[in-house]
């Protein structure tokens, strides 16, 4: 492979990675992160099954909004200044603001070390989670994914942020 087939910032999306296409965005960890969390967050079922039954491997709600937030600073600016880098298009970036805010209320309103029922029994909750389902199907819809698969376990996404 030449030097320039190589770059994420050229040509069309690379080969994947765990159903993740690589190297197709220049910060795809930082998306892969991302996407993480809002698909747990997104999930009712997996809150039920995974998150309040205790189930290893899948962290909790804090993890998740780490997930979100740890190294894209959503928590204190848009997401719309990832627009290429994160994020494929202003829609993406509109959406995965929409459901940080809703999640960071609740979590500010519960407390970051708040058992997981406490989130999921707010009033906000519902919606907070709508949100992340929203901006989670269009960024596995722009990345050629099904939405609806279970998510990774927080193992599998190490796997695929290790994958180059």
């Amino acid at each position: 492979m030449q030097g320039s087939e190589k770059t994420s910032r050229r040509g069309p999306r690379s080969t994947t990675m765990g159903g993740m296409p690589l190297n197709d965005m220049p910060w795809w960890r930082w998306r892969s992160n991302v996407r993480s969390a809002l698909h747990m967050l997104s999930d009712p079922a997996f809150q039920q099954e995974c998150w309040l039954a205790g189930i290893d491997g899948y962290g909790d709600v804090t993890d998740a909004v780490y997930r979100l937030v740890e190294d894209t600073w959503l928590d204190n600016w848009s997401a719309e200044k990832y627009v290429g880098t994160i994020f494929r298009d202003s829609q993406e970036a509109a959406l995965v603001d929409v459901a940080v805010l809703r999640v960071l209320r609740i979590m500010h309103q519960v407390g970051a070390d708040a058992p997981v029922a406490a989130y999921l029994e707010h009033h906000g909750w519902p919606e907070a989670v709508r949100a992340a389902r929203e901006a989670h199907v269009r960024l596995a819809q722009n990345d050629g994914e099904t939405p609806d698969v279970p998510p990774r376990s927080l193992h599998e996404l190490a796997l695929v942020n290790r994958a180059v």
